[in-house]
């Protein structure tokens, strides 16, 4: 789907971002980068609804979704902690998405065995989120925020808390769900090098202005 930001305001107490206006293309990959404290994250929560937009308009797919909650936006998110259940399986943190939406449980059972498949955890579907590995647990966010076939994908810094052969194989996974899956992602990172092979374009937010570059 094609997200598009006219105007848009944002405050939080003393920050604030003014007047971004940014458009990215159905099916593509796009990364956004910017110093630490600048923003990314904000902007990110607004386009998913989770912080208000002050003023000015978010699309999604040409629908106008600036006062919509977050079920209402169709986007799969995966904040940069995860926020995984921990009093649940892996197969339940997977499917608790379909659950709210009112799955069967023979449906969400065969889009959690699905999504297992290509996250490459199946044998991790009956264990708890403790004691799982940083990699893991990220490709449990991923199949959580997957599960309900989203058109948009929103990741905070999903690779920054992660070892480096961990990292690489996140890496090599997210490269995969660009190709397998119909789906427009922003992927915030503070990782040019990370952003390089993933993204076909990057968003930099510098002291409240956006730029859209190539790599």
């Amino acid at each position: 789907m094609m997200i598009e930001g006219r105007s848009i305001f944002i405050q939080q107490g003393q920050f604030r971002l003014d007047n971004l206006s940014f458009e990215i293309k159905e099916g593509e990959y796009v990364g956004m980068m910017g110093t630490t404290g600048c923003g990314k994250t904000t902007l990110l929560e607004c386009i998913c609804g989770l912080r208000p937009i002050k003023s000015g308009q978010l699309f999604i797919d040409k629908r106008e979704v600036t006062q919509l909650k977050p079920a209402e936006r169709a986007i799969g998110y995966v904040p940069q902690d995860g926020a995984l259940f921990a009093n649940m399986s892996v197969a339940e943190n997977i499917g608790f998405g379909l659950k709210l939406r009112k799955w069967s449980r023979s449906e969400r059972h065969g889009r959690v065995e699905e999504l297992a498949s290509l996250l490459g955890i199946p044998h991790l579907l009956n264990r708890k989120i403790e004691g799982l590995s940083g990699g893991e647990k990220q490709r449990v966010a991923l199949g959580r925020a997957l599960s309900f076939y989203p058109k948009v994908l929103c990741m905070d810094e999903p690779l920054s808390a992660l070892d480096e052969a961990t990292k690489n194989n996140i890496h090599d996974l997210l490269l995969r769900v660009k190709q397998e899956l119909n789906i427009t992602v922003i992927h915030v990172s503070h990782s040019r090098s990370e952003l390089e092979t993933l993204s076909d374009k990057v968003l930099f937010l510098n002291e409240g202005v956006l730029e859209m570059n190539k790599l």
